[in-house]
């Protein structure tokens, strides 16, 4: 075997089986003229040469990393300006990984490690833009002409160490993972000593306050309350949950409630010995509730030895209640919403009963900005699930998370409400906005970074949605069945049906009566030509909800491209299933193996 160092340069074009669903002649036309007159051309032009083509991909091999670069970059702005010639037409945009290595030449081809690790970044890489191996940074940092952004480190699949990666534009940059050296940390649910049962919501709720205010500390990473939550009543050791849940250190306490009077005890414990590193008890009146929490709060980041910015402190003590009753209501009301996500039996009932508290709430305090956020999420829970008659359960979700932003404008669940009320109106752009913001003032909000990645499908960079819910999962494994669908369905939007198939039946070992993965799975399967395996799946949907209807369901999802509807659809069409989607019989489907990022990771 022949082996060398060399640069690889690995491109794909962003979402080419929805251009080719939509204009089939009009894509393949417009690709020769790309290949012919701008990708090859530059590659040549730098002194590299292309040794594979994938339809819509390609892998060049450079003997320098600054001409690779250089060609990207040339390759990235050559397609603005054509694209600003296209008159109308959706836009042809390349995304493009770079990296730098050992190779094998088996005669024209070229094989190994330096070109897997290319083909892992360039699905990861921003739609126009252009993603690189840390090799490669290192070679030309202050040599052609732009600055990367640094990424941090990425898990790249079936690749055995992490990567780190640089970016540009960083406008496009995806989230990082969380850093290995930021302490992370697990509340779980205090116990309630007050001796009545009915007083668990309150110790769960100034649980959940701090790990909300916790969540708002860029220096920690904070597992989410649905699954540090998970561990109640289990007798394990600590070091268990720290590796569980992927913690360093795991924060555990008692809340004793009598009259007026509240004793908080909470200690720090050290996940990986075992040992304690900080505990004091609080005795405290009931209306010192919020400062108390701060004083907890504050107290276990000093432990950590993680220092606080201004601005965090400045929101960990702000917001909150003067008005006892006010706080006591919506621990109600938040402990009944956390029960609408577990898809009760009694919805309506609890859909009600979650509102009716929230809205005693607002009546104690009308400016308490949480109560209007958590009353936002009601009633856009209430519109998906179909539990409420009210005519215009949007709009009064979006009116009441805009109320929140006016009294409490670093409100993040506000920021999460309106986001997720955005994505039914449908706004996706206005959607993506608030989540982000969601994001940048909780960094460790599960549900905000779960959006921006949901919201992400639907855009023309599907793939780009995966790195944000990959961080919720970090942040909130207990969820990773409902996670795995948005997965999932980013890989479906993209046109890797493959993926797409692996991700939804996952999802469904671990949510057995999933009826929507497996309408997706089915679709996924249909486009791969497995028709019998989409057949069976979807008679087993047919058990679990038999009046389950794909036209009504994907008919409330926001497409920003009607064809997409179609072409999921087309899966069902293609193995034989009646969905009823009004689709024609002989409905072209693009080839399932047209989806070049999972061709790329093959070489």
């Amino acid at each position: 075997m022949q082996r060398r160092l060399a640069a690889i340069l690995a491109a794909d074009v962003a979402g080419f089986s929805r251009l080719v669903g939509a204009d089939e002649s009009g894509t393949l036309l417009a690709m020769r003229g790309v290949w012919a007159d701008i990708f090859n051309p530059n590659v040549t032009r730098h002194g590299g040469r292309v040794f594979k083509t994938l339809g819509d991909g390609a892998l060049s091999e450079f003997p320098s990393a600054v001409e690779a670069v250089a060609a990207a970059l040339d390759i990235q702005r050559a397609m603005l300006a054509f694209n600003e010639g296209r008159s109308g037409s959706p836009p042809i945009r390349f995304r493009i990984g770079v990296n730098m290595g050992d190779i094998v030449l088996e005669g024209d081809d070229v094989l190994g490690d330096g070109v897997n690790v290319a083909a892992r970044l360039e699905p990861l890489a921003p739609v126009g833009g252009i993603l690189l191996s840390d090799a490669v940074h290192v070679h030309v940092r202050g040599k052609v002409g732009v600055a990367f952004t640094d990424g941090g480190e990425r898990s790249l699949k079936n690749i055995a160490l992490p990567v780190r990666v640089w970016c540009w534009p960083d406008r496009a940059l995806p989230v990082p993972q969380a850093e290995a050296d930021k302490p992370a940390v697990a509340v779980l649910p205090f116990a309630n000593l007050s001796g009545d049962p009915e007083q668990d919501y309150f110790s769960d709720g100034i649980s959940e306050d701090i790990i909300t205010d916790l969540s708002k500390v860029a220096g920690l990473t904070v597992v989410a309350r649905n699954s540090s939550f998970a561990w109640r009543g289990r007798a394990e050791d600590v070091r268990v949950v720290g590796r569980e849940l992927g913690v360093t250190s795991v924060v555990e306490g008692s809340i004793r409630r009598a009259g007026n009077r509240v004793r908080i005890s909470a200690q720090l414990v050290d996940a990986r010995s075992g040992h304690q590193v900080w505990a004091d008890r609080f005795d405290r009146e009931l209306t010192d509730i919020f400062a108390v929490q701060d004083e907890v709060t504050f107290e276990i980041v000093g432990a950590l030895k993680v220092k606080l910015a201004p601005s965090e402190r400045q929101r960990i003590a702000s917001g909150g209640t003067s008005v006892v009753d006010a706080h006591d209501l919506l621990l109600r009301g938040r402990e009944t919403q956390v029960r609408l996500l577990q898809s009760p039996a009694d919805g309506h009932g609890e859909w009600q009963r979650a509102m009716d508290l929230v809205n005693q709430s607002l009546a104690a305090d009308p400016g308490y900005a949480e109560a209007h956020a958590i009353q936002s999420m009601v009633w856009t829970v209430g519109f998906v699930n179909h539990w409420t008659d009210d005519p215009d359960p949007l709009g009064k979700g979006l009116a009441a998370a805009d109320r929140a932003l006016v009294l409490d404008p670093d409100e993040a669940m506000a920021h999460v409400a309106r986001a997720v009320a955005s994505i039914y109106l449908p706004d996706l752009d206005g959607a993506l906005r608030s989540a982000t913001r969601a994001a940048e003032l909780n960094p460790n909000h599960a549900a905000a970074f779960s959006t921006i990645g949901h919201v992400r499908a639907y855009f023309d960079d599907p793939l780009s949605g995966v790195p944000f819910i990959d961080r919720a999962i970090r942040l909130d494994p207990v969820f990773t069945h409902q996670y795995l669908h948005f997965k999932g369905f980013c890989h479906l939007m993209a046109g890797d049906y493959a993926m797409a198939a692996e991700h939804f039946r996952e999802r469904i070992r671990l949510a057995p009566r999933t009826d929507l993965s497996r309408a997706f799975l089915a679709c996924a399967l249909g486009h791969l030509g497995e028709d019998g395996a989409a057949r069976q799946v979807w008679a087993d949907l047919r058990e679990v909800n038999p009046a389950y209807s794909f036209a009504s369901h994907m008919g409330r999802l926001p497409f920003r491209h009607p064809g997409d509807r179609d072409r999921i659809g087309a899966g069902l069409v293609a193995a034989g299933i009646d969905a009823g989607m009004g689709l024609p019989p002989n409905l072209r489907l693009a080839p399932a193996g047209a989806f070049d990022a999972s061709n790329l990771s093959r070489v």
